[in-house]
């Protein structure tokens, strides 16, 4: 039987007890002669006793199964875990590609960067990942890939063998390759020697980061992107104090901050830039930013107004629907639509207009002052603009958001001419009924925006 057994950074406190067990029960033990030393107070007075060289490892697995097809109980023993960066692996490939029937077990131990990792207190809080830097057996194209890969997914990083006086120039690569993700002030340990008197920790930062600090005795961690720093602990936040939002309102909140945080560059005052936002809310699509515009301090006006409990004319029911009933019931506003009202459907069919534009027609006449909203009809849109430029009508501002391809364009076009009343509009062809109450929505929350 072979057991291949962690021996844990190197202080006997970190040497589990099936790992003191399976030691004091060998007849034979393999390994690096240097490990020996941690384990003497273990090994039986007669246990056969073979020590190796760093890269003779696989000398070390092809004894161990000689002597174990002689029936010994061999023990083949290296630092940390035997599964990590370790024996274990050779051992196992070499019984496999033999088809060997030897009985073999790995005993766990204490790999070196989780002992780092309590020795900094919380670095491995979140998701982590473990490279080599030895290109003795794994190309270096290879190693890069992993190296980069890791970089970009924003993995804590542990290194393991990470420098010698051959290798000297693989650690800068790496430096260079997770600068390109990381910023500099990233917190990064080097730890030495752990478990053993001369134990060293070193904490500085990637960008800080000297290679000539780091030997074959050191594994390195390097923090993501929210690793930070406290006294001499390295936390890794793991995510509760920054969980999902579940409530409509925490949804929404961080959907604004998604959008904030990915703006296309724009020119756009502080009030237009937060209506542009509600409208890529509303449309899951940034060339939004682009189809807003409006005039100077409109939406600022129109948030003095509805605080103020001014009155709303929308052309049709889904414009009504879509402005949030919370804020006009805080502020006691007036949402009016007359697309259906008795008195409008008379004026349509006596004066041969559409609907929507006898709604607008009527309300501008009982509420010739109101903040008048088009979401659907081009005619309602040309009936207020007409009535602007003729002077019959002054209204405290007007949102143009119609969509289709009828008179679409032309209604827009006779909004961007007016002067003298406050407007916003959804340019082309694009608009709708979401997009104009999305405008007033803005205008209410005006002071929420975190811009």
């Amino acid at each position: 039987m072979i057991k291949v057994v962690g021996l844990g950074p190197g202080h006997s406190d970190y040497i589990i007890p099936m790992a003191t067990q399976a030691i004091s029960e060998a007849t034979v033990i393999i390994g690096y002669h240097y490990y020996f030393q941690f384990i003497e107070h273990l090994i039986n007075p007669n246990t056969l006793r073979i020590g190796k060289e760093l890269s003779e490892e696989e000398k070390r697995a092809d004894i161990a199964i000689q002597h174990a097809l002689e029936g010994e109980h061999v023990v083949v023993i290296g630092s940390g875990d035997a599964s990590i960066y370790a024996m274990a692996s050779i051992v196992y490939q070499k019984v496999a590609e033999q088809q060997l029937e030897i009985p073999v077990e790995t005993v766990p131990g204490i790999s070196a960067f989780i002992t780092a990792g309590s020795k900094l207190g919380a670095i491995l809080g979140h998701d982590f990942c473990c490279i080599s830097l030895s290109d003795l057996m794994t190309p270096w194209t290879t190693i890069e890939q992993r190296i980069r890969a890791a970089a970009m997914g924003d993995f804590v990083t542990g290194l393991y063998n990470p420098r010698s006086k051959k290798r000297y120039w693989q650690l800068q690569t790496l430096k260079n390759i997770y600068l390109e993700y990381r910023d500099p002030k990233t917190p990064v340990a080097i730890c030495k020697q752990l478990g053993r008197t001369e134990e060293e920790i070193k904490i500085t930062t990637l960008g800080n980061l000297d290679v000539n600090d780091v030997d074959m005795f050191c594994v390195v961690l390097i923090g993501n992107s929210q690793t930070f720093r406290y006294k001499n602990n390295l936390i890794t936040p793991r995510g509760y104090l920054n969980r999902k939002p579940e409530t409509g309102v925490e949804i929404q909140q961080a959907s604004f901050e998604e959008i904030l945080n990915n703006l296309p560059s724009n020119s756009l005052e502080k009030d237009a830039l937060w209506a542009a936002i509600r409208c890529i809310h509303t449309s899951g699509d940034f060339e939004y930013i682009n189809y807003f515009q409006a005039s100077e301090k409109a939406i600022a006006i129109w948030h003095t107004y509805l605080k103020n409990g001014g009155t709303i004319v929308t052309d049709v029911t889904m414009v009504q629907a879509g402005i949030t009933k919370a804020f006009t019931t805080k502020y006691k506003n007036q949402v009016v639509c007359l697309l259906n009202d008795p008195e409008a459907l008379k004026m349509a069919e006596e004066e041969g207009l559409t609907r929507t534009q006898a709604g607008i027609k009527l309300a501008a006449q009982k509420y010739p002052k109101a903040l008048f909203v088009i979401g659907n009809a081009p005619t309602a849109l040309i009936e207020i603009t007409d009535q602007i430029h003729a002077g019959t009508l002054s209204p405290t501002g007007v949102i143009g958001a119609p969509v289709g391809f009828i008179n679409v364009i032309e209604s827009k076009e006779r909004l961007k001419t007016i002067t003298d009343v406050p407007y916003a509009l959804i340019t082309e062809k694009r608009g709708g009924s979401n997009f104009a109450a999305a405008i007033v929505n803005a205008a209410f929350t005006l002071d929420e925006a975190k811009i």
